[in-house]
């Protein structure tokens, strides 16, 4: 495991300076035998796009970005003019770096070739452009979700079977949120590591170092507007929270956002759990594995927290499709566990 830890990598570092994400991610490349850069040129191109995203998310309001295209998706939702531009940004960032082999987001129906102009190189990424669409007119919180995966194909363009791979074999994930400030936050697989957006400079500085989940929140996130489709399961759960019963003692506190990357961020840093289970109107869910659950189940369990379909552990899951939806229970492992119990008995134990 490498340290991300400043003084253990430079000594002598300069404070005034700060730790960039390029300097972390170079320092972390040096000290990995045979390290080619590939990765480290693709996670710039990454970078790169947030910067350029977050840019056109501040003045969206003033660039004739807002509102929808009147295209829907694959996933039956409203294409907005954000999402749009955000998939493009990531997709021209990144192709012609020769680090990918194949793209695959959440806004297109198939795989996203590199050009046969640019090279093909030894990762698969995958994203949700601009996660919470549906916050995007009301100035709330919203993000982009990535994650990478080696290829599987020997060379040459890549393929779905490069995308189809479960989360246990992500090399990282990571998102962008774009809030009060601009956040970037990623693993490799040995730490959550959390860096702020500089405006002015144009560059991400460290600031959340080695997040760790709590064991065990006070908060839940979920929508509620939903109940009358939940399982008893979930319904048992839910109201133990509210309750006395609650672990503790005292009722946890609701907190929702309805932005996958707003909720995550705010149980990652303060513990908790968020939750989107399957229900008797869509039993598999809302949020797509290869492009949300996946890549957040891989930051929960870096962080030491945990993730779970309610059946299994979610990195665990082979994808079946591109956009295959699957339930999800997120954030301190206690809770979680506390809601896969709930979800498997289901009832409240004891009643």
């Amino acid at each position: 495991m490498i340290s991300s830890n400043p003084s253990s990598i430079a000594p002598g570092a300069p404070d005034e300076l700060g730790w960039t994400l390029d300097r972390h991610i170079l320092e972390r490349q040096r000290h990995i035998p045979g390290a080619s850069g590939d990765f480290t040129g693709l996670f710039q191109s990454i970078a790169l796009a947030g910067r350029v995203i977050a840019s056109r998310v501040a003045k969206a309001g003033l660039a004739d970005v807002l509102g929808a295209t009147g295209v829907v998706n694959v996933q039956g939702e409203t294409v907005q003019k954000l999402d749009t531009l955000a998939n493009n940004v990531l997709v021209r960032c990144v192709e012609a770096g020769g680090h990918v082999c194949v793209m695959a987001s959440e806004e297109n129906d198939e795989i996203i070739p590199v050009p046969p102009a640019y090279p093909k190189g030894k990762y698969v990424l995958m994203f949700d452009p601009l996660d919470g669409s549906s916050n995007i007119d009301v100035n709330v919180s919203i993000g982009t979700i990535f994650s990478i995966h080696r290829r599987v194909t020997a060379a040459g363009p890549g393929t779905e079977a490069d995308c189809l791979q479960a989360g246990t074999e992500q090399v990282a994930a990571g998102y962008i949120i774009y809030g009060s400030s601009t956040m970037l936050v990623y693993s490799t697989g040995d730490g959550v590591h959390g860096f702020t957006l500089d405006p002015l400079v144009g560059e991400f500085f460290l600031s959340h170092e080695n997040i760790r989940i709590p064991a065990r929140g006070a908060t839940y996130s979920i929508n509620e507007g939903n109940r009358m489709h939940w399982t008893p399961g979930v319904t048992a759960w839910i109201d133990t929270l509210k309750s006395e019963r609650a672990p503790g003692g005292k009722p946890y506190g609701l907190r929702y956002v309805g932005t996958l990357v707003a909720d995550f961020h705010r149980t990652l840093l303060r513990g908790g759990v968020f939750a989107y289970p399957g229900d008797r109107k869509s039993p598999d869910g809302k949020l797509r594995l290869l492009y949300e659950c996946a890549p957040m189940a891989f930051l929960a369990e870096a962080a030491g927290g945990a993730a779970s379909t309610g059946a299994g552990r979610v990195l665990e899951v082979v994808p079946g499709g591109l956009h295959q939806r699957v339930p999800l229970f997120i954030g301190s492992k206690d809770d979680v566990a506390d809601a896969v119990r709930f979800v498997q008995d289901g009832a409240a134990p004891g009643t």
